[in-house]
């Protein structure tokens, strides 16, 4: 047996963790009860990439993975292999609709596209259009070799293209070499058999990260493709799991259900909520109920890959309201986002995050690089944002999110962290809206607990009480949800859409 990974490709590590833990359960999902062990892992993702070998599929070309993450066991093959024929690994969003497929590949020209069932039609229909090939009976490959298969691989040679998730138009293609596409590196872990839950969509970064990290770590991946908020505790009381991934939506509703005060939430040590901003009360509230856990809010984003910002445990209440510091080797800094001049301590501005070695790049886009990263590195993430003089980044909300009223600046999570703190409101998202006199107006979009009350004047007294008078929302609209992402961040874009149909009286 290997005494430790044979290389640093993330297959590497799997291929490494078939040889000393063949039987071990790599991959649970916990919708279907069925699972996977890492030899399993490992030789049904050979036969699979010896078949893409077989129809065509050479190093460099793009394989899209179009599959349901309801399917996750058949996902994490299907990634697997992708990097075993030396290909280049394009996740499609399955909630887009089908031109918004067919618009993302023939920017990235797939040479195949694995699926599922369920996809299929749809599948075959975009494939046809840009000139791929479809593979989707898994049965086929059961005639494949199980033996060892890797395509020879450079570290600077292209592992994945990660479409953005478009909150704020269309997507880009974020283009990650094998040189940065690790969280964390190859190593030779404790095997404790515990498990790391999440339920990040597979074609997510998160979703991608949680794919090689728990086996890393010594754990499984306890995977829930649909969450469902009773199925979450289930889960957490009979399997007990280490650590825990969430996106903030989960969260609020994690905390705003009954069984958040009884059930036994002993066994994780580490809570990690990302993807979006979350409610600091919300956060103070899982610590208080999870005391052995380190829970942080942390922030990153696909073209910043490795790159995270962490609240330190022992800092959330001393520094609420804030993502955290920088993990070293990383970098921060904030700036006037039209001279790129550095900000003093306290001034928001925009965040720019630097990972020596790591930058990533657009795919096909060169306009688009040059306008996100600067020629030394740093990355302008279009997030506002302030530094306090320790060096603890504090988010202010999306450079478009900042509405001028009156040529007052408002940042839209200012309001939003005001108007959750109304014990009727689940959510709440605020936007800016053209105004013929003052430029822009604000407007809220507001979803109540199951079995509250709330009324638009109701809403209007609280924030009168608590904002200024040019940050108070001017128009409310009570909704049954917002519209979010595969990530769960709100689609603001979508809202201003919305409240531009919508009368107002």
């Amino acid at each position: 047996m290997s005494e430790e990974p044979d290389g640093p490709l993330l297959v590497d590590q799997l291929r490494f963790m078939a040889q000393q833990w063949p039987n071990e359960i790599a991959y649970r999902d916990l919708d279907a009860a069925a699972t996977t062990t890492f030899r399993q892992w490992d030789t049904r993702s050979n036969q699979a990439a010896r078949r893409l070998a077989e129809i065509g599929v050479r190093k460099g070309d793009r394989v899209a993975v179009y599959m349901d993450s309801e399917r996750c066991l058949e996902w994490i093959v299907a990634y697997a292999a992708v990097h075993k024929a030396g290909a280049v690994m394009v996740p499609v969003n399955t909630r887009l609709a089908l031109d918004e497929v067919e618009t993302i590949l023939r920017h990235a020209e797939p040479n195949a596209i694995f699926t599922n069932d369920r996809l299929l039609d749809g599948a075959a229909t975009v494939a046809e259009r840009v000139g791929a090939q479809v593979v989707h009976d898994w049965t086929d490959v059961d005639t494949c070799s199980r033996d060892p298969f890797q395509v020879a691989l450079d570290l600077d040679d292209i592992a994945d293209i990660m479409y953005t998730s478009g909150t704020t138009g269309l997507p880009k293609g974020v283009l990650v070499r094998h040189r940065n596409v690790a969280m964390m590196p190859n190593c030779v872990p404790h095997w404790s058999g515990a498990g790391w839950l999440h339920g990040a969509p597979l074609f997510t970064f998160a979703g991608m990260s949680f794919i090689y990290n728990p086996m890393k770590l010594g754990l499984a991946g306890l995977y829930m493709p649909k969450f469902d908020v009773d199925h979450w505790f289930d889960v957490l009381e009979r399997d007990r799991p280490a650590m825990i991934f969430m996106v903030p939506a989960m969260a609020e509703l994690v905390t705003a259900s009954p069984r958040f005060e009884t059930s036994d939430l002993s066994s994780p040590f580490a809570v990690s909520i990302g993807s979006a901003p979350l409610a600091p009360a919300t956060l103070q509230r899982m610590q208080d109920r999870m005391p052995q856990a380190a829970v942080a809010n942390s922030y990153g984003l696909t073209e910043a890959g490795p790159a995270y910002i962490v609240m330190p445990r022992e800092d959330l209440a001393r520094k609420p309201g804030s993502v955290g510091k920088a993990t070293p080797p990383m970098e921060v800094k904030v700036v006037d986002a039209d001279t790129e001049t550095e900000k003093a301590a306290g001034e928001v501005g925009e965040l720019l995050v630097r990972l020596p070695g790591a930058r990533r790049e657009y795919y096909r886009d060169d306009a688009a690089t040059a306008a996100t990263w600067t020629s030394d590195g740093w990355l302008r993430t279009g997030d506002l944002a302030s530094l306090d003089d320790e060096g603890f980044v504090f988010i202010a909300g999306r450079l478009k999110d900042m509405i001028i009223r009156g040529g007052n600046n408002v940042y839209a999570t200012d309001v939003e962290a005001v108007l959750l703190e109304h014990p009727a409101l689940q959510e709440a998202a605020v936007v800016g809206i053209p105004h013929a006199v003052l430029g822009e107006d604000i407007a809220a979009f507001a979803v109540v607990k199951p079995g509250a009350e709330c009324s638009e004047e109701a809403l209007t007294a609280f924030c009168a009480e608590r904002l200024a008078d040019y940050k108070r929302p001017r128009h409310i609209w009570f909704v049954t949800e917002l519209p979010r992402n595969a990530t769960g961040k709100v689609m603001k874009h979508k809202l201003r859409e919305r409240a531009a149909e919508k009368p107002y009286s």
